[in-house]
């Protein structure tokens, strides 16, 4: 099984971002869009309960038939901390992941991989702990800054950092509707990331990878005892 280390504060957290993030690789391009299977991973917290469920959907790439899905439920280990979200989700979203027979292939976050305050958010958490290419599909900006892409699907433009890097793209998914927010895990180009958005975001202006795992992780926070 997959693990994460939990930081005893936020001191310890930041160091452990601070020796992963030089691990991200990224030289590789990543699976090609529409070819293997590619996996949506999300949570949905209940905080009354201290509980927080974690999804993963595995999709065929080329259809976008559901091939398989797992949930995992367990208790907050982390508590909120701008920039430190991941500590509180991966160790569910690692559970949900194991538990699926059918091997992953790209997996996409609902949330930041490089396009993140320092550099490290979930997408490149997970890739770089499990070895699995990732990548962040975000719903809202975050720390960044950028322009807004043209109106039509695929249009897109820079998300820059504070000294003018580039660490992700605004991506119009459906004609005319806002943007979603790509940006690089692990094992993944950028270019391929987006191209990875559009294929999964035929209809919607999210991808269905994070569609399913989002239904799927709130129906198993309803259910858990």
């Amino acid at each position: 099984m997959t693990s994460v280390k939990i930081p005893a504060d936020e001191a310890e957290a930041r160091a452990i971002q601070d020796e992963l993030r030089h691990q991200v690789v990224l030289t590789e391009p990543g699976p090609p869009p529409g070819h293997g299977f590619v996996t949506g991973v999300d949570v949905a917290y209940d905080d009354a309960r201290d509980l927080v469920a974690a999804a993963a959907v595995v999709l065929d790439a080329g259809t976008l038939e559901v091939v398989e899905q797992a949930t995992a439920v367990g208790h907050v280990s982390f508590p909120y901390v701008p920039g430190l979200l991941a500590f509180r989700e991966l160790p569910t979203v690692l559970a949900a992941l194991d538990a699926l027979k059918t091997g992953p292939g790209l997996v996409v976050c609902d949330g930041y991989g490089l396009a993140h305050p320092r550099g490290f958010g979930l997408a490149c958490h997970l890739g770089v702990v499990t070895g699995l290419p990732a990548i962040g599909v975000a719903k809202n900006p975050f720390t960044f800054t950028y322009e807004e892409p043209g109106a039509r699907r695929g249009d897109n433009t820079a998300l820059l950092a504070a000294d003018g890097t580039e660490v992700g793209r605004a991506l119009r998914t459906q004609d005319g509707i806002k943007p979603v927010y790509v940006s690089v895990g692990h094992r993944v180009s950028l270019d391929n990331a987006c191209a990875h958005a559009l294929a999964l975001s035929p209809r919607f202006r999210i991808p269905e990878t994070t569609r399913h795992a989002d239904s799927l992780c709130r129906k198993a926070l309803r259910e858990a005892s």
